[in-house]
């Protein structure tokens, strides 16, 4: 744990969230500024700064990060599609440096021009 970091402070039950999943390597929970309808983070419990920082030894948490997406989006209520993003180092939008996946979808103002951005 990373004695600064939000998202291990979260992890450790010292700030509250939104909680929809959590097994011994992951949490799962609702952000606070979504950008659609459902956007929630898929977060190791293991600090990993990014994926810059990220090693061949973090494969498989990076795999179950990736697998998780689908069946948490269709628990979410998006089954027919949805998006994911990870945001890596401060050029690349990272603000919360703890390696997360987003993956949010079902519509929403700012996923309508992230559609129109993408295109």
């Amino acid at each position: 744990m990373s004695d600064n970091c939000i998202f291990c402070k979260i992890v450790a039950g010292q700030i509250p969230s939104t909680r929809i999943y959590e097994d011994d390597d992951v949490l799962v929970f609702h952000d606070i500024h979504p950008v659609a309808n459902v956007h929630f983070l898929i977060v190791p419990k293991r600090h990993v700064e990014s994926l810059l920082t990220a090693t061949p030894g973090d494969q498989v948490l990076l795999g179950k990060l990736l697998a998780l997406a689908p069946q948490l989006a269709r628990e979410q209520g998006l089954g027919e599609g949805f998006r994911t993003m990870i945001n890596t180092g401060v050029k690349g939008g990272q603000s919360v440096f703890h390696l997360h996946l987003h993956v949010f979808g079902g519509g929403g103002k700012a996923e309508a021009a992230i559609s129109q951005i993408m295109q």
